[in-house]
């Protein structure tokens, strides 16, 4: 697949060892086609750039699309309608024991990652993109060398490119301690276990993060008992309190066990499952077994480019690439955005830098300066935030004002039997304006993008407020919010305090 040959120069050369080579050039090289990738690829095509987009896949989607974002939500999909049908035996509706077929869940989930890439790829075609499939390798600032992964030309000879410009979107990759590593198939991390080879009796998930409770939550919905283990105080270490008291609730009913301040310190395969020493204040028997291990306790920056050393380009002391606001690392001709980049490790994050950088490369002023990434935790309820939290309100010294709508007040989540949720807005108390948002509940994930918009066009609570939402509907918490901030909620009675003289 590759755009018409006349968006390209076309030639051979010699290697060192006399064998040909196809050379080729370009206005801009795109390294790696996740969303970041095939975003800033897209868009410069758009612009009437000469584009070239190189990856190892078939089609474009990187991580996201093939082991990551949508095969997750796919899988936490199943997990919902299972979660959904038991409890509808409550509301007097009885669907009887759901009945699982793992292969032919495993093939619909393929079939949905398999609709998006290959509509990526469509789309890459119309656009005139050149794709390369294959791994890249810089040799300067100007030039790389893709060793082939495919046999689109009849032969596996590398392909030269030079360029103008260059974007780095290589991605992340699961993080694996030391004490964590055992050549094993039954310890999996994110992406095996998204491959659903089976549904264990037992499984331990190492890490309380976003990967480790979505997936633990799929697992424990298929039937699993799930034991969570997450090193610090809390799940969702930096996420507010009050957000993640939501969905520990609810992990604490679905789940086996869930324990915190707990550190997995050994890992060895019996043959018939995995012998796990756990290690913390609360623990009382350290040695434990379970059918398979889940390790997701973060990911890391795949900045172990080929080639990257013959240019300027510098790295942090995580692996993070360097960048500028118009997301420039220290070499003028290459730009990286995404996971290579540093955190939030998030699709669209990576989307929007994507744009700036294409900007930045075809002259227009741009910078790279959001007020609020939404994050959003997909488990069952959804946990999601934007812009400033109350958590780093306080790391901050910040004064701030925060307002809360219990969901137990709301009629649209009373009928949906999901009245544990809670919206609260973070607020200066100066100017009253807007600072960040946070929402535990059924689709959150939904509901934030309009904290999004509220956090980046700068809007007051009066403005929130003075916005006319649908009744009855979740949506409307983020209006009643606004309303508790004035102390003038009609279904949740807190007046307002006096400010402080």
């Amino acid at each position: 697949m590759g755009g018409p040959e006349s968006r390209r120069d076309v030639g051979e050369s010699l290697n060192r060892d006399g064998t040909r080579n196809m050379t080729n050039s370009t206005q801009l090289a795109v390294i790696g086609g996740g969303p970041g990738g095939y975003a800033a690829a897209f868009l410069a095509a758009d612009l009437g750039m000469q584009v070239t987009l190189i990856d190892e896949a078939a089609d474009p989607g990187g991580v996201c699309l093939y082991r990551g974002c949508m095969p997750s939500k796919a899988l936490l999909h199943v997990a919902k309608v299972l979660t959904e049908a038991r409890e509808a035996r409550a509301w007097g509706v009885e669907f009887g024991e759901p009945a699982l077929d793992l292969d032919r869940l495993r093939t619909w989930k393929e079939g949905v990652v398999g609709r998006l890439t290959g509509g990526l790829g469509q789309l890459s075609t119309q656009r005139g993109v050149t794709y390369l499939r294959g791994r890249a390798e810089l040799l300067g600032p100007t030039s790389l060398r893709v060793t082939r992964s495919d046999d689109i030309d009849g032969d596996d000879e590398p392909v030269d490119l030079t360029f103008a410009h260059a974007i780095l979107s290589t991605g992340s990759r699961p993080a694996v301690p030391a004490a964590l590593s055992l050549d094993s198939e039954r310890v999996w991390d994110s992406t095996r276990a998204l491959d659903l080879p089976s549904v264990p009796g037992s499984l331990l998930v190492v890490g309380g993060g976003y990967i480790g409770l979505e997936l633990g939550s799929v697992y424990a919905a298929l039937g699993s008992a799930v034991t969570v283990v997450e090193m610090t105080s809390g799940l969702l270490p930096g996420a507010d309190r009050d957000l993640v008291s939501v969905v520990a609730r609810r992990l604490d009913s679905l789940c086996e066990a869930v324990r915190l301040e707990t550190t997995v310190v050994g890992l060895a395969d019996d043959g018939d499952g995995v012998r796990v020493t756990l290690e913390g204040a609360a623990i009382d028997h350290p040695e434990h077994h379970f059918d398979r291990v889940l390790v997701a306790v973060g990911r890391v920056p795949n900045s172990d480019i080929p080639g990257l050393e013959r240019t300027a380009v510098q790295r942090d002391a995580r692996g993070f690439v360097v960048v500028d606001g118009q997301r420039r690392t220290g070499e003028p001709s290459l730009f990286a955005v995404g996971d290579l980049v540093g955190e939030p490790m998030l699709a669209h994050k990576a989307r929007h830098e994507a744009r700036i950088a294409v900007e930045a490369i075809a002259g227009h002023k741009a910078g790279f300066e959001p007020r609020a990434i939404p994050a959003v935790v997909f488990t069952d309820p959804e946990v999601a935030w934007c812009g400033l939290t109350e958590t780093q309100a306080k790391a901050d010294g910040r004064s701030v004002q925060v307002a809360r709508f219990p969901w137990a007040a709301s009629g649209r989540a009373m009928t949906l039997d999901r009245p544990s949720g809670v919206t609260k807005l973070i607020i200066d108390p100066e100017s009253e304006q807007i600072l960040g948002v946070g929402i535990a509940g059924s689709g959150a994930g939904e509901l934030i993008a309009e904290g999004v918009v509220a956090t980046e066009m700068g809007a007051t609570a009066a403005d929130l407020r003075l916005c006319i939402h649908p009744h009855p509907t979740l949506s409307e918490t983020l209006m009643e919010s606004a309303e508790v901030f004035f102390g003038q909620s009609t279904h949740v009675y807190r007046p307002k305090r006096a400010r402080k003289a």
